[in-house]
């Protein structure tokens, strides 16, 4: 019997990828509990595997005691030197419990409480090894359907794939294989929650660098990911080496890997641009496949005027503004787009605002000019000549009387 625990609990441990040594501590622990549901809470029970044989030993062990108040934990000096005549006031003396006596309740309980502590012992390990894993792509077989919820098989665990994080429109049947992105595991009081997605943008990114060798060695750098999850996605790259052009690294030869993740995404559009820290150029390219006339920003407001042609109005701002408002989120600037008549009208309307601003500044500036010379006449009429000055006149007024006659 000894042998055949053991060698259960190796294959156990072998198949669930737990420590013996656990499952060995938790058959003890469903064994204590068995003990004590047959005995007595009270009772002080001992459960013992030995990791060689594997026998089970069971003692029941009593505290010596001159007069016994408590018959489950204590036992007199008497009756404990009936077993043992060394026996002292003060020490503990055990009795072997047969596990047969335990009864089938007993086992019944003992059974539960393995299969909870394998259980447990089953979850830390997932919790342990996913948890390890978070942010990385994983593969799984469709399991079925929960409240719009997918069970995914994942070989030691299932996983969720809940609604919110599935893509729009994209339906599984029962067998089929799931790329996902390992997005979150949860501890519960039941279990251990593996949560997936295919909406997160770092999916795009785990997307690729399985597909475009340059971002696996870090040649190539995704520096933004924007997405509206099964209708269009923009990333935007940069390379480290001047000799590697990020965009072509990651459409591939003639759109090969840029095609491998369209088709995992059933179909949603990726738009791949060139990051720049010259915002204009950035924005520029952020509006792809638009072609862009000029681009005018506001430092301080973080905000831009783009200007198209008129024929790439509708092409630049995308079904329902969705390609201006995946490349604000891309850039994290404010895009305000219009057309280059629109554009032009508005800049003759602003030339002729700029020249009667102009114009009116100028003759108010000419206004105080003239204001400030007629108050500087006036003044110097309205002053009195000095004393010094009268005399001067008075002398010269003399002489000139002199001369005269």
């Amino acid at each position: 019997m000894g042998r055949e625990l053991l060698t259960v609990i190796e294959q156990i441990g072998r198949e669930k990828g737990i420590d013996a040594k656990r499952i060995l501590e938790a058959v003890e622990s469903a064994l204590l509990t068995a003990a004590k549901k047959r005995y007595g809470a009270a009772e002080n029970i001992q459960v013992r595997i030995d990791r060689k044989s594997g026998e089970i030993e069971a003692i029941s062990l009593k505290k010596i005691v001159n007069e016994v108040t408590n018959p489950q934990s204590e036992v007199s000096l008497a009756e404990a030197r009936k077993v043992d005549s060394e026996a002292e006031l003060g020490d503990e003396i055990g009795a072997v419990i047969e596990i047969e006596e335990f009864g089938r309740i007993a086992a019944q309980t003992a059974k539960q409480v393995i299969f909870q502590k394998v259980r447990e012992a089953e979850w830390e390990v997932v919790q342990r090894d996913y948890t390890a894993r978070l942010g990385d792509l994983v593969n799984g077989i469709i399991l079925g359907q929960e409240r719009r919820n997918y069970i995914v098989d994942l070989g030691k665990t299932e996983a969720i794939l809940p609604a919110h994080e599935q893509i729009p429109r994209e339906t599984y049947r029962r067998g089929d294989r799931v790329k996902a992105y390992l997005l979150e595991v949860k501890r519960t009081l039941r279990d251990v929650q593996v949560i997936l997605s295919r909406t997160h943008p770092n999916f795009i990114v785990k997307l690729f660098e399985a597909e475009v060798p340059e971002i696996a060695e870090k040649i190539v750098e995704i520096k933004g990911v924007v997405r509206e999850p099964g209708d269009r996605t923009k990333i935007a790259v940069v390379s480290r080496d001047r000799a590697v052009d990020p965009v072509g690294a990651c459409v591939g030869m003639k759109g090969s890997r840029v095609q491998a993740v369209v088709r995992e995404l059933r179909g949603e559009k990726i738009d791949i641009v060139a990051w720049t820290p010259d915002s204009r150029v950035f924005i520029s390219e952020a509006l792809n496949p638009a072609v862009i006339e000029k681009v005018g920003v506001d430092e301080e407001k973080k905000s831009a005027l783009v200007v198209v042609a008129d024929s790439q109005l509708s092409l630049a701002i995308g079904r329902n503004g969705q390609n201006v408002r995946l490349a604000a989120k891309l850039t994290g600037w404010k895009i305000d787009i219009i057309g280059s008549s629109e554009y032009e009208k508005e800049r003759v309307v602003r030339d002729q605002e700029t020249r009667a601003a102009i114009a009116h500044q100028l003759q108010e500036q000419h206004a105080k000019l003239v204001d400030a010379e007629s108050a500087a006449a006036a003044a110097q009429q309205e002053a009195p000549a000095p004393e010094g000055s009268q005399a001067a006149g008075q002398a010269e007024s003399g002489d000139e009387e002199k001369a005269v006659g």
